[in-house]
């Protein structure tokens, strides 16, 4: 918990930059998008990186998003970039098809942030979360889970549970695991926009290297 320090204070930093209780804690929209489908053909295999606005590259330009380092560093792989901005584990659910549609080798989940900071069930994120690493491993791609932490206003007791729920996932399932999808990035100057949440571009440099240190292995 110590290494989640600071970015428990940064990440109570919403678009005002007040600290508000968990019932009334602001989250962002989400934003729907539709997964690029390549101009021309690519014989790659795929791995998808399958989340929120922490995949998405909220708050940077186009092609600044973690994904898109990671791209750079596995040209042997086609990267897609299926983030989206404020979504939750049962909207990851709802369009786990257009993941699956695509075949991929490798799927990095990051999904239950926003679960959280709205304060819903832990047993509901969870079972989105079951529901999706089955259907994805169904499909024959090899599942990477990459966890988050929460604001400390939201009590010790449902943080301590949250981050438990990933470490026990991944154990369960036997997953390749990302403990905290930000570190080495928190804390760090230059590596954090504004709102304390969402990594700037040098940030997601640092994460795209971190997700690569897991993946390593699977290529």
């Amino acid at each position: 918990m110590a290494r989640y320090g600071l970015f428990l204070g940064l990440l109570v930093l919403i678009s005002c930059g007040e600290q508000k209780p968990a019932e009334t804690q602001l989250v962002e929209p989400v934003r729907r998008t539709v997964i690029p489908i390549p101009s021309e053909p690519d014989t790659r295999p795929i791995i998808v990186a399958f989340g929120d606005s922490l995949t998405a590259g909220y708050g940077v330009n186009a092609g600044f998003s973690y994904p898109d380092f990671l791209q750079k560093e596995i040209n042997g792989y086609h990267v897609v970039n299926a983030g989206i901005s404020g979504d939750t584990t049962s909207g990851g659910l709802a369009r786990i098809d257009s993941v699956t549609r695509l075949a991929p080798k490798i799927v990095i989940l990051e999904l239950g942030g926003n679960d959280g900071l709205r304060g819903l069930p832990l047993a509901s994120t969870r079972a989105n979360l079951e529901q999706m690493i089955a259907e994805l491993r169904k499909f024959g791609a090899r599942v990477v889970l990459a966890g988050i932490t929460l604001p400390p206003n939201y009590g010790p007791d449902y943080i301590r549970d949250f981050e438990k729920m990933y470490k026990d996932l991944a154990a369960k399932y036997k997953l390749p695991f990302i403990p905290f999808l930000l570190e080495g990035v928190v804390g760090v100057p230059g590596m954090m926009q504004p709102d304390g949440i969402h990594a700037t571009v040098k940030g997601n440099e640092v994460v795209a290297r971190l997700v690569l240190q897991t993946l390593k292995p699977l290529l």
